[in-house]
């Protein structure tokens, strides 16, 4: 992999203004403001333990509530996601991982297979943590899933603390995307499927 596996996707809406830079070979640098503190803290969590360098600005109508900017952002970050993995030569496709937060253990499985789909299987069980709406996680993942175009599936398999659940799922969402976007030695510059593409 020569060639530099980057995109920036500006995103505008009536609802939101979204810019995404994405380097899927960084360092886990981030530069995150949404207006969402706790959505901010997901984000910066999930580019460190991905080792992607990511930048996001957004600004959406916060004002009537933080739905329109959390799914909007997983779309452009899925976007830009797919446009910087390219037509997927000598990438591993599949990853997975397991993050425990203290109590908390998540499981995240990732194929990057040309087909979005989102398999969310994590309750919470207060409607909050900070300002955010605990249900706008399952729709941040889809949104993401369905714009990288990759299956992905997320599930709890511990856990009390919401904000310890919500961080473990990032972040194995982090080291299973890592594992999924990275150069497979073995595959030289093959398309890792039967069919030869993805």
């Amino acid at each position: 992999m020569d060639t530099a596996r980057t995109a920036t996707i500006h995103r505008v809406t009536s609802e939101t203004d979204i810019t995404v830079r994405l380097d899927l070979d960084g360092t886990g640098q981030s530069r995150i403001a949404t207006g969402i503190g706790f959505f901010d803290h997901m984000l910066t969590a999930l580019a460190r333990h991905a080792m992607f360098d990511l930048d996001v600005t957004a600004q959406g109508d916060l004002h009537i509530d933080f739905h329109h900017t959390t799914e909007d952002t997983g779309i452009a970050l899925g976007q830009a996601f797919a446009r910087a993995i390219g037509d997927k030569r000598g990438i591993r496709r599949f990853g997975h991982a397991l993050a425990p937060l203290d109590e908390a253990l998540s499981e995240v499985v990732v194929d990057i297979s040309g087909r979005p789909y989102l398999a969310w299987s994590v309750e919470f069980t207060r409607d909050k943590i900070g300002e955010m709406d605990t249900e706008l996680f399952e729709e941040f993942f889809r949104a993401f899933a369905m714009s990288a175009l990759l299956t992905l599936h997320v599930t709890q398999k511990a856990g009390r603390n919401c904000h310890h659940i919500a961080e473990a799922s990032f972040k194995a969402a982090a080291r299973a995307l890592r594992m999924a976007s990275e150069a497979d030695p073995r595959a030289g510059g093959l398309i890792p499927s039967t069919k030869g593409v993805l």
